[in-house]
């Protein structure tokens, strides 16, 4: 009777898990009352296929037009975490009136990086506790491989700490993407596939099609994404220079904030993280900063927070 028991306790959490594949907060009663240690299979198994769909390419083959749209769908998505992932809904440093938050929101959850209030949440709690015991991303803490990408899997880390984030939390359409996070990277695999389908019967010569579409622009653009913005947790904690005597291990690095437009320059971030610039100097370059002039400049968003006076010099070690 007890195996029975035990039997049916661990089918229905195979089937809660399921279920968050589809609305993230399902059974999350249970999750909170019983976190239980340890990685979720059932529950990072899209996870896993997104890793294992860039093989894929294998049958697909490659062309000029996929690539293209795999760059510039990273590029894209890239600057929404960076720009308003990170910097308008964790630190708020600018502002934008809802139309627009809402959209940022949307090219945020394209990334397949969770919600706005999930994403905003976890950061806000790495600041409070960076490289500190509670900190679910140091590599000072618990090394690199589970600051780079293993504490996304595990029990713990999936509600969102709405604590947090009770600002956002107010507005139900940012509540609704944050529970339904999958389903704007559902309409992208869509459009994806469509996209290749309709070009390999108009546009031919272009040498694509929608299972080639669908693995570069999807896996493998979404994949190196992620990799690439987990570097800033692992990477960035681990190797580069040190401007600032902060109380954790970040890092400056030239090589990061290249490829995730600006956000290498982490030592800065962390001595000054309200900033919408993380490179402060005219030499690091920082293009997340300079799309968000742009911006400013269309109207699009508005008061975006500079430098605080002084603060490049305060507290210099190098």
């Amino acid at each position: 009777m007890h195996g029975r028991s035990n039997n049916l306790q661990k089918s229905s959490h195979i089937l809660a898990s399921i279920a968050r594949w589809f609305d993230s907060e399902a059974d999350l009663d249970n999750l909170r009352d019983n976190p239980k240690p340890g990685t979720d299979w059932f529950r990072i198994l899209p996870l896993i296929v997104m890793h294992l769909g860039c093989f894929g390419v294998i049958w697909v083959g490659w062309s000029p037009v996929a690539i293209l749209v795999a760059v510039f769908l990273y590029f894209v998505r890239m600057f929404a975490i960076t720009g308003f992932y990170h910097r308008y809904f964790s630190h708020r440093a600018f502002k934008a009136n809802r139309f627009w938050q809402f959209w940022f929101a949307v090219l945020g959850n394209a990334s397949v990086q969770r919600g706005p209030l999930w994403w905003a949440a976890h950061h806000r709690h790495h600041h409070r506790y960076s490289d500190q015991e509670k900190d679910v991303h140091s590599p000072l803490q618990m090394g690199f491989l589970y600051s780079h990408m293993l504490w996304l899997t595990t029990r713990k880390n999936f509600p969102t700490r709405k604590q947090y984030v009770r600002d956002w939390a107010e507005f139900p359409e940012l509540r609704w993407l944050n529970r339904f996070d999958n389903f704007v990277p559902a309409l992208l695999v869509v459009s994806l596939y469509v996209l290749g389908h309709l070009l390999a019967i108009y546009a031919p010569k272009l040498g694509t099609n929608g299972p080639q579409m669908l693995i570069w622009g999807f896996f493998i653009s979404t994949t190196v994404l992620l990799h690439a913005t987990c570097t800033i947790n692992s990477l960035d904690h681990m190797f580069g220079s040190r401007r600032y005597a902060n109380s954790d291990t970040s890092r400056n690095n030239a090589l990061l904030a290249l490829i995730t437009l600006g956000e290498g320059w982490h030592n800065n971030h962390h001595h000054c993280a309200v900033c919408a610039r993380q490179g402060f100097f005219w030499w690091e370059i920082d293009i997340t900063y300079y799309l968000l002039c742009l911006l400013s400049w269309l109207g699009i968003i508005r008061t975006m927070r500079p430098i605080p006076e002084g603060s490049r010099d305060a507290n210099r070690i190098a």
